[in-house]
């Protein structure tokens, strides 16, 4: 039975305590101070250091400052006390008029919290305000027959202060005929009313003056005074009566200049001038006279200037109607001014950033700001928005404020600037409303690499390029901006050929463009790999790579170069052997000749730029080989000199040239044999020898000069064949006959054709003989000096007397050297000497010495 008694006991403890404590929340948000009207500037007004709980410099620190919405500032606050001071004087009955309570609110605002603390100070009147009548005297019209006992009305007094400072009381100066009665309307007014005490005599005493004296409860008190002049006339019986005692109207604030509000109207029974009633406003202030006027003869009251509905919602106007007599009758006028729409709603931002970082979390405020309409109703009802699809939304704060926070991560790369409009809508009909923009920017972060188009590209260099070219261009975007977005770049460590890649390329930090730091050789190596870096500068740095290969073009550079025939090395004639009877067609070399380069570049042809018997011999033009075109004739000569090209297909073609000396003969042995000199017999010798003599006999006279002559032809005779010896020498070199490999990867065999020769000579013959083909490609070649052999090649020749000479010195001195042998090698066999010019001479100097001696003998 006890439980159901416990348990509203208890529920109602913990509603006292959730009431308790909203309470003191508000109260802690929530701060009040009174300070008295007309303090001066930087007066104290509170301890607000204290009732926040913070020193004077964590004010300071915390960016404390006071919330204004555009109107005049009352107070600062003094961070040196941390206390709460005036900014200006403060005149209580110009901001709440007569108002019994004068508050006002604001808000300070701690800027690194985002919050609001709301003070309300009170402003308290002092007795800065005499009472007033408006006017210096007032004449007041009595009938001397009025009764005693008859009230007057006397003009009021007025007093802005308000409570005890306000007006409190009149006094009227001491007199025979008029009393002071005060009344006490329904607003706590005084109307003073003057009271005939006894009948008036108007011959007796016509004008009556009164002081009537107005006073405040202030300290000291403060008085005003107004003369009343009594005017004793002749009898009215009546005094004009207003219809009703009191008008009420409602207006809209916008209500046109000159529209007529409303029409009082009194009458009064008497006729003529007592029976004139005319209307006047009492009790005015200057203000509201500007804003309304009253026609004294029709009653109408219409409006001077617009109204404003926050200015003063509410008129309270006293008018009298009074007649020729004096009488007069007294009626409120009661105006209220009806709220339209015609404000639209205030922003006034209290707090904004105007840069965020890209990567803030969701909530992170950017903007508080509070709105403000000075309408009331719905007409003052203000809701806030944003445009949709922004990384923002609104939040409701305390009171009118509203924050603006980021609703979800932002992305500088996709938008770097937001320009927010912010539109407060009031509740109105049509709705006003009014736009704030907040421009935010949105820092960068390093959350982008630096971006390749491509993974890998390849680009194409031509070799023999100068030092120090550029080569290539890369380049790297990144997103961000600044240093975030700053590209470097750098090549990759490796090598290439033992040596560092970066001795082959440079690349330039800035700009991305590779630049060659060597001269490329397409035959040392045909591309180039290497990876490049793009680095931006933000921190931590982030970086990408790509791979480059760079591909050397090859450069018509590199000359042909001849392998076959080579030039021989020990000062040897090399030669070429054809016989005589040889067929249209004949191979009788092949020139070979390889190129570096490659392509076309290395495509090679040969031509014959240069022959003995022109027409006698082809080059092929691709094969190099030399055949014979036609049948050998008796007319051609023993020795063919041919001179071939061989030429690459560059842009910019390149050539070598070499020298081929051919020997023609069907029978070899008998060529040689038809070419030596051989001695003459001993019959001929002495048959010259007398001839010589009797020559000698008859012309010793002159054989000093024949002697002479003989000399000189000898000496000519050496010189043209040694210079003809060394014009027609070939040249072999040392190269492996069986094969070679061309450019083109095709095998060109080679076929020598050698013969296997044996010679014998002495001083009086010579003999060479062939023993027939043999192609182990070698020469052996014999030689004796055994004298008595008979010779075997006739007198009789059928070469000229050049090429006999020619091929003699050929056979005698080179023909050990013709033909290489397996391994490359050339082998002689002996040295072979025969007679020459040297035993000519010594026949000479003994023909000459026998002369001599049978000239001095005769």
């Amino acid at each position: 039975m006890t439980a159901p008694q416990i348990l509203p006991s208890s529920r109602g403890r913990v509603l006292l305590c959730f009431l308790l404590g909203i309470l003191w929340e508000a109260r802690a948000q929530q701060i009040r101070y009174s300070v008295p009207e007309e303090t001066e500037k930087g007066a104290f007004v509170g301890d607000i250091s204290k009732d926040l709980g913070l020193e004077p410099q964590k004010l300071l620190n915390r960016g404390a400052r006071i919330v204004s919405r555009g109107k005049k500032q009352h107070f600062a606050l003094n961070f040196r006390t941390g206390s709460l001071v005036t900014a200006d004087r403060i005149d209580r009955e110009g901001l709440c008029g007569r108002a019994s309570v004068c508050t006002l609110n604001l808000e300070i605002l701690l800027e690194d919290k985002v919050k609001i603390y709301r003070v309300e100070v009170e402003i308290t009147d002092v007795n800065d305000n005499i009472p007033s009548f408006g006017i210096e005297e007032r004449e007041v019209k009595i009938h001397e027959s009025a009764m005693p006992g008859t009230r007057f009305p006397l003009p009021e007094a007025f007093d802005l202060d308000v409570g005890v400072n306000s007006l409190q009381k009149y006094k009227l100066s001491s007199n025979h005929y008029f009393s002071l009665l005060v009344q006490n309307g329904k607003d706590d007014a005084q109307y003073p009313e003057l009271v005939l005490e006894r009948a008036l005599d108007r011959e007796e005493e016509p004008i009556h003056r009164l002081i009537l004296t107005a006073f405040d409860g202030g300290n000291p008190v403060g008085s005003a005074t107004v003369l009343i002049l009594v005017t004793v006339v002749d009898a009215n019986d009546n005094a004009p009566q207003f219809i009703q005692s009191q008008y009420s109207v409602s207006v809209p604030e916008n209500v046109p200049v000159k529209t007529c509000l409303l029409r009082v109207n009194a009458t009064d029974p008497d006729e003529g001038i007592n029976g004139d009633v005319s209307y006047y406003f009492r009790k005015i202030t200057e203000k509201t006279s500007q804003l309304f006027e009253l026609n004294a003869l029709t009653g109408d009251i219409s409006i001077l200037e617009n109204l404003d509905y926050e200015e003063c919602n509410f008129y309270d106007i006293d008018i009298e109607a009074r007649d020729g007599a004096g009488l007069l009758d007294r009626a409120k006028i009661l105006i209220k001014v009806l709220d339209v729409n015609d404000n639209a709603p205030e922003v006034t931002i209290t707090s904004v950033i105007t840069s965020i970082s890209e990567n803030s979390s969701a909530g992170s405020v950017i903007a508080l700001f509070n709105v403000h309409d000075r309408d009331s109703g719905e007409n003052g009802q203000v809701m806030c928005s944003i445009p949709e699809n922004l990384p923002f939304k609104l939040e409701k704060s305390y009171g009118n404020y509203y924050t603006l926070v980021t609703d979800r991560a932002l992305d500088r790369e996709q938008v770097s600037m937001y320009n927010i409009t912010v539109t407060a809508t009031d509740g109105g009909s049509p709705p006003l409303s009014a736009d704030t923009h907040i421009s935010l920017h949105i820092e960068d972060i390093n959350d982008n690499h630096p971006v390749f188009v491509q993974t890998s590209e390849s680009t194409y260099v031509m070799e023999n390029n100068p030092r120090g070219t550029s080569i290539y261009s890369l380049t790297a975007h990144d997103s961000d901006i600044g240093e975030n977005g700053h590209v470097t770049y750098s090549i990759m460590d490796d090598s290439i050929h033992g040596a560092s890649l970066s001795s082959y390329v440079s690349i330039n930090s800035e700009t991305g463009v590779l630049y060659a730091l060597h001269s490329f050789d397409y035959e040392q190596f045909r591309e180039l790999k290497l990876g490049v870096t793009a680095k931006d500068s933000g921190d931590p740095p982030l970086s990408s790579n790509i791979s480059l290969t760079l591909f050397i073009l090859d450069q018509n550079d590199n000359a042909p170069e001849i392998l076959y025939p080579a030039f021989p090395t020990d000062g040897s004639s090399g030669v070429e052997l054809a016989p005589r009877s040889a067929e249209p067609g004949y191979l009788v070399t092949k020139v070979v000749a390889v190129d570096g380069d490659s392509g076309q570049n290395a495509w090679l042809s040969y031509r014959l730029i240069k022959a003995t018997e022109p027409g006698l011999f082809s080059v092929g033009l691709h094969s190099g080989e030399i055949r014979t075109v036609r049948t050998f004739l008796d007319k051609d000569a023993l020795k063919q000199n041919l001179l071939v090209a061989v030429t690459d297909n560059g842009e910019l073609p390149l050539s070598a040239t070499v020298s081929i000396t051919i020997i023609v003969a069907d029978s070899i042995p008998k060529i040689l044999s038809e070419l030596s000199n051989p001695e003459p017999s001993d019959d001929l010798k002495d048959s010259n020898l007398t001839f010589y003599l009797v020559i000698a006999v008859a012309a010793v006279s002159c054989l000093f000069f024949i002697f002479i002559v003989i000399l000189l032809a000898l000496k000519l005779h050496r010189w043209r064949t040694s210079k003809f010896l060394s014009a027609s020498t070939g040249h072999f070199g040392n190269i492996h006959s069986s094969q070679f490999v061309g450019i083109d990867g095709v095998r060109a065999f080679l076929q020598t054709h050698t013969q296997e020769v044996s010679l014998t000579t002495d001083s009086r013959k010579s003999q060479l003989l062939f023993l027939g083909p043999n192609y182990a490609d070698t020469i052996s070649i014999q030689q004796t000096c055994d004298k008595k052999e008979p010779p075997l090649i006739p007198h009789e020749s059928i070469l000229s007397n050049e090429d006999q000479s020619f091929l003699q010195d050929f056979l005698l001195n080179d023909a050990s050297r013709i033909l290489n042998n397996t391994n490359g090698e050339l082998q002689v066999a002996s040295n072979i000497g025969i007679p020459s010019h040297v035993s000519f001479c010594n026949h000479l100097f003994i023909i000459f010495c026998t002369v001599f001696s049978l000239c001095i003998s005769c």
